[in-house]
């Protein structure tokens, strides 16, 4: 098998050593036995990576690198092998399997002897993995540097992680187009709208396997799944055994829609995230396929094609749950399939989500809730439409529309917790009695089956849930807009006294910045100053609770996205995967999201409202020794934009790497100055907030009013007594 060095750029040995660019230039230049440059450019050098690892070796530099950086450096340069690839996977599920002293026993082998054991677990597994057996032999012997890295990630990151970053290779390689993965917080909503009952799930476009462990979470017993790609069907299996190792697990390789590899099965449900915008799904050669009982699909319906493809394998009564992207519930050519999906019976909801929720980011999905008719079964007359896309966007520290790195528009956070709810809540309440189902204007609304079959069978539920005037009391909507006014006048009165910033001077008229020295959040853990906390996941995924326990008792979370709002903890205490008991938050820690990004602050100092709820997995602890570090100060400094950027690794999503963290070296009581200055600044954003909120619902509120004739425009003697200029003309009668 051809062998390729692998070769780093001076920024990634940086990412390495945990230290500036600055700093390796400086070693260039200073220190003759620094690896010389193997390849490359003049202007851009590539090192050869075990040179570069045995030189920081030798000098005691000690690898700060992010461990999902360190693999992906490691496997970027190889030669793309999908047959090392598949023993790389396997080798992650005997990883994620072994105890704490058993993998640190591991890493204390040679790298000869690591690649010998790691050939000999993978060889007994490789029939449990989809795809034929590889022919050659699946590790060399330069693949020890590759296997350690790859052990640390397992070791510090969990084995989810490690299998994202081994398929990232080959899915560059991978023809598939309009694929994209499924957060987790979607996940579990997706999960959770099916019953609790169902046994048997089926996913046939599977992808990394994460909505079927969703789906065992939440009970399922039966997970199938099936992916034209198959790194992504090797990875969903391995990632399904650590998720849910007591379930019966089988995962096909192929196209779904064109070689079916479950056909003839049906299951109790079926959740999907089906590729989008392919053309080339099989139109011509499945124009008589008995799978479409709803019309066939246009060529350019493959979702209504993955629709009746998912509800061919439901058994009567059964639940499907599909991502779709919304011109699905729109176009003109799939109006006859909607037609016919709405009269049988088998749209059951539609959901609107916000931009961001999911990849692609800038467009809002839609949840399609199917289920398939039950021969004499009874009458489904509505469908329910559900409008969350008003709720905030993505949520910071998942994937955010724009980075540092690449720029693009912000936008603000999601609140999964509030949307899940709200989402629930009416599903909930439209199951139970879908002809007593009450409205909420704007938002929810059951709509009834005639109704929707006109000439477009629009089934956009912003279009369905628009608020009719017969939905508002004009006195209820007067009451509420002046409730709303008098809130926004006092938040704005509090916004103009945060905004007080007289005496910031610069430090000379005309002079330069100031300047100071500066110790990495490494450097002053070792030295006692403060400590680095962070909650570690756990592979295999959360033990089942007891007899009677319950996570109602248990404190919440603290998430990213939490951080990113300046609200209090919201993530569930029932979702923490942690390998070991997660740190419990105390009044003065400095918070600091894992990934970089998004809107919102990167980092605050814990409060009371913190206090007693755990840490969550994308959030870096710093608990400062207060004799020698004010908490304001340090997270002032370590959530800069500048500072951030400098320790981030990644491309795509940038994860926070603290120890690289800088803080200046000041006295204590200049420290405390600087964090009155930073303790300002939180104030300020906090209550710029709170006045935004409040202007968008106020306005909100009076734009329902005038455009639904519940309130009218005030008289121009009443606008010129509130200091608004009268109109010199007269309007239209």
């Amino acid at each position: 098998m051809p062998e390729t060095t692998a070769h780093v750029t001076a920024a990634e040995i940086s990412r390495i050593a945990g230290v500036t660019r600055a700093t390796v230039s400086n070693w260039r230049r200073r220190h003759d036995d620094f690896p010389a440059p193997s390849a490359g450019t003049d202007t851009s050098p590539l090192y050869d990576l075990g040179a570069v690892r045995a030189w920081l070796g030798s000098r005691g530099h000690t690898q700060v690198a992010d461990p999902r950086e360190e693999l992906r450096t490691a496997v970027r340069f190889q030669t793309s092998d999908p047959d090392r690839t598949t023993g790389r996977i396997g080798f992650v599920l005997t990883l994620a399997r072994r105890s704490p002293d058993q993998a640190a026993a591991l890493a204390d082998l040679t790298d000869a002897e690591l690649v010998a054991r790691a050939a000999e677990e993978v060889a007994g597994l490789l029939t449990s993995l989809p795809g034929p057996t590889p022919a050659s032999p699946l590790f060399s012997a330069s693949d020890g540097s590759t296997l350690r890295a790859l052990l640390r990630c397992v070791r510090e990151e969990g084995g989810p992680a490690a299998l994202a970053v081994l398929a990232e290779r080959e899915l560059e390689d991978s023809a598939a187009t309009g694929v994209y993965g499924t957060p987790e917080p979607l996940t579990r909503l997706v999960a959770e709208l099916l019953p609790a009952a169902v046994a048997r799930v089926l996913d046939p476009a599977c992808g990394s396997g994460a909505l079927l462990a969703a789906a065992a979470g939440r009970g399922a017993t039966t997970l199938l799944g099936q992916d034209s790609v198959p790194v992504q069907a090797q990875r969903a299996t391995v990632g399904l055994n650590l998720a849910a190792p007591q379930a019966e697990i089988t995962v096909r390789i192929g196209d779904s829609l064109r070689a079916d590899a479950f056909d003839g099965l049906t299951a109790d449900a079926v959740v999907c995230n089906p590729p989008y915008g392919d053309r080339d799904w099989g139109h011509d050669e499945l124009a008589y396929d008995p799978r479409w009982a709803y019309g066939v699909p246009g060529r350019s319906e493959s979702e209504l094609a993955w629709v009746q493809h998912c509800l061919a394998h439901l058994a009567p009564g059964g639940w499907a749950v599909l991502i779709l992207p919304p011109a699905t519930a729109s176009r003109p050519s799939g109006r006859r399939v909607r037609a016919e999906l709405v009269r049988g019976g088998a749209v059951r909801a539609v959901l609107a989500l916000p931009a961001g929720a999911a990849p692609p980011l800038h467009v809002g999905l839609q949840l399609w809730v199917l289920q398939r008719p039950e021969p004499g079964g009874p009458e489904r007359k509505s469908v329910l439409f559900v409008d969350m896309a008003g709720a905030p966007g993505p949520a910071a520290g998942g994937e955010a529309a724009g980075s540092p790195r690449t720029g693009g528009s912000f936008r603000a956070p999601i609140d999964w917790a509030g949307l899940t709810a709200r989402t629930l809540a009416h599903w909930e309440a439209f199951t139970a009695d879908p002809d007593r189902f009450a409205a909420e204007p704007g938002t929810a609304r059951a709509v009834p089956v005639v109704d929707l079959l006109d000439d477009l069978v629009d089934l956009t539920p912003a279009r369905q849930v628009r608020i009719s005037r017969t939905d508002v009391d004009p006195a209820e909507l007067s009451t509420r807009t002046e409730t709303g006014r008098r809130e926004l006048t006092e938040a704005a009165r509090s916004l103009l006294d945060a905004a007080d910033l007289t005496g910031w001077t610069p430090p000379e008229p005309g002079g330069p910045a100031r300047e100071w020295r500066t110790a990495t959040a490494s450097d002053l853990a070792r030295g006692g100053a403060l400590t680095l906390l962070r909650t570690v996941p756990d592979a295999k995924g959360p033990e089942p609770e007891p007899d009677g326990a319950s996570s109602a008792t248990a404190p919440p979370v603290l998430t990213g996205a939490d951080i990113a709002r300046g609200t209090g903890p919201t993530g569930d205490p029932a979702e923490l995967r942690s390998a070991a008991p997660a740190p419990v938050i105390v009044v003065g820690d400095v918070l600091v999201r894992a990934i970089a990004g998004g809107a919102g602050p990167m980092a605050r100092v814990a409060d009371e409202t913190d206090a007693g709820a755990l840490l969550g997995p994308q959030v870096h602890l710093l608990r400062p020794d207060p004799a020698r570090l004010d908490s304001w100060f340090l997270a002032g400094f370590v959530g800069s934009a500048e500072n951030v950027a400098g320790a981030s690794t990644g491309s795509t999503v940038l994860h926070v790497a603290p120890g690289r963290l800088r803080v200046p070296l000041l006295p204590l009581d200049e420290q405390r100055r600087y964090g009155e200055a930073f303790r300002h600044v939180h104030e300020l954003r906090a209550r710029a907030r709170q006045a935004a909120r409040l202007a968008e619902e106020t306005a909100a509120l009076l734009t329902d009013g005038l455009t639904g004739g519940a309130l009218l425009p005030a008289t121009a003697t009443a606008m010129a007594t509130a200091g608004a200029p009268a109109s010199a003309g007269t309007g239209p009668a």
